[in-house]
């Protein structure tokens, strides 16, 4: 079952007896409800289809403009709806689409009764599932509160999909797109995670992805060092715990930042000693690990536009200041793939005021990477405002159709880039070639109307890209002037120099001056306040 609905029964198995409990797959539902059943919770990511990548997808390829996971979602709300017993059970939806439900007020069409914003171990999940129970209505909307600390969090005793077990909740770079960055930075106890690990190794899970927002704060909450140094002992201990688990075959990294490579090339070298031989993944046309496996977590870079990351981020590359985006981007893909990362990298096109110079500073970005010879499986997805995000109000590109030519070759490029490894054969580039340019004549130039016509031609390598430069079609991007690492870390907060570690090199002049000064003073790292560090 997927992680979030063993957690649900986790909270309820506090309450409710075991034997009163099903977690079944949406086609099972009928072999599980019948007279007796008074509660059926439904944990959706995406009922309507509006989530960042899918409703992109969509609209560019698809003339329903339906996701498959929203198709699927209203297939299941339409079986619940017709079951014989629908009067006497009632429908409580959570999950991180639920959203979506409230938002448009979709209740009746999909025949839900209540929706739930919020972490299941919430005491008043307990009290509303107690009132469906004794039959009683329950409301609309209802917003649970979030645990403050390690000890309110609560993990599964069952096995999950793909072996997920949640590792941290929150982020703490508080980035105004982003929800999940909203719940307090919490890190769950090693013990705790251990626990989920054996759970799902003694029902044959033989797959274990730690669930985050950001692996690297792991080990660092609450310690006295500010999140963004991250505590490099502490994460290959647990790393190394987890893939040497007996059963634990293999082992999928979730979300990560990429400012932390920076500050700590040593710690992405030693995790790759504990993860590469675990990895599921491979991609041996850019690994050069022995069997070609990578390590591919998900990173957001969402802009490479100073100003644009200014607006929306600008703690997302703390330590360093923003204005050192593109060069921290660089940096720390450069590290990463030296040590077989080839991350997935989002990236958010037609946010709210984007103009065609933050495009053109995205596209230096790309054009950079590919120049230098690097490689990262690049993600775009054109700005969705998330309910209760600081962006939620704000507009962007609503639809495809609206793009401008350089917000699609942003798109094209990306996509390119990415795809490349895969077309290393004699006959994948032709194939592409006449694949894509009769989609375009077929049916994608219609529905994205004439912006679309160039960055298409680039992305399928129809007309080489300098030959549309030089036609004026494209933009293929200047060469960047990016720092050096050491010359990043000269950019941190001398008070923060402290924090840097000696056995990465590249330490900026003065630095053991600046960390001398403090210890003569008898103070140390571990004596500086959390607050000293907080990001606005």
């Amino acid at each position: 079952m997927p992680a979030g609905v063993r957690l649900v029964e986790a909270s309820l198995l506090r309450q409710v007896s075991a034997d009163d409990i099903i977690c079944c797959y949406p086609d099972d539902l009928p072999k599980f409800i019948g007279p007796r059943t008074r509660v059926v919770g439904v944990s959706t990511h995406n009922p309507l289809g509006v989530t960042f990548a899918a409703g992109v997808y969509a609209s560019i390829f698809g003339s329903s403009r339906e996701p498959i996971n929203s198709h699927y979602a209203k297939k299941l709300f339409a079986t619940l709806k017709a079951s014989p017993h629908r009067h006497q059970f009632q429908v409580i939806v959570g999950g991180s689409g639920g959203w979506q439900i409230s938002q448009t007020d979709s209740y009746d069409e999909l025949g839900v009764d209540c929706v739930v914003d919020g972490r299941s171990e919430s005491d008043d999940v307990l009290a509303l599932v107690a009132q469906a129970l004794r039959g009683e209505r329950l409301p609309r909307f209802m917003e649970v509160a979030h645990p403050k600390e390690r000890a309110g969090l609560l993990t599964p005793s069952k096995r999950t999909t793909f072996g997920v077990v949640e590792m941290t909740t929150g982020c703490g770079r508080r980035c105004q797109f982003c929800l999940p960055d909203l719940n307090p930075q919490i890190d769950f106890p090693k013990d705790k995670i251990m626990d989920a690990v054996h759970a799902n190794v003694a029902e044959g899970n033989r797959q274990i992805s730690l669930a985050t927002e950001d692996m690297f704060i792991w080990g660092q909450v609450g310690t006295g060092t500010p999140f963004y140094f991250p505590n490099r002992e502490a994460l290959v201990d647990l790393y190394k715990s987890v893939v040497e688990t007996p059963g634990v075959d293999h082992h999928l990294l979730s979300h990560s930042t990429m400012a932390p490579a920076v500050v700590d090339p040593k710690m992405i070298e030693e995790l790759s000693a504990v993860l590469l031989d675990k990895s599921p993944v491979k991609l041996p046309s850019v690994s050069s690990h022995p069997e070609g496996r990578i390590l591919s977590p998900l990173v957001g870079m969402e802009t490479a536009s100073v100003s644009m990351a200014r607006k929306i981020m600008p703690g997302k590359g703390v330590p360093f200041p923003i204005e050192e985006w593109p060069s921290v981007l660089v940096q720390g893909l450069e590290i990463l793939n030296k040590n077989n990362w080839f991350p997935v990298i989002t990236l958010m096109i037609g946010n709210p005021g984007e103009t065609d110079d933050d495009c053109r500073a995205t596209l230096d970005l790309l054009y950079e990477v590919e120049r230098r010879g690097l490689f990262a499986f690049f993600v775009p997805s054109i700005f969705t405002p998330l309910e209760d995000t600081r962006m939620g109000k704000k507009q962007g590109v609503a639809e495809s159709r609206e793009m401008t030519p350089l917000q699609w070759q942003v798109m094209m490029k990306c996509w390119k880039m990415s795809l490349k490894p895969a077309l290393r054969s004699w006959w994948g580039p032709t194939a592409w070639r006449i694949g894509a340019v009769g989609a375009w004549m077929w049916k994608l130039r219609k529905m994205n109307g004439p912006n679309f016509t160039w960055p298409l031609l680039m992305f399928s390598s129809a007309v080489p890209e300098w030959l549309m430069e030089k036609m004026g079609k494209i933009y293929r991007g200047k060469p960047m002037q990016v720092k050096s690492r050491k010359e990043l870390l000269s950019t941190i907060k001398r008070q923060h120099w402290r924090f840097l570690r000696e056995d990465n090199g590249d330490l900026p002049d003065g630095w053991a001056e600046e960390v001398a000064q403090p210890m003569a003073m008898g103070a140390s790292a571990a004596a500086v306040p959390v607050s000293t560090f907080k990001i606005i």
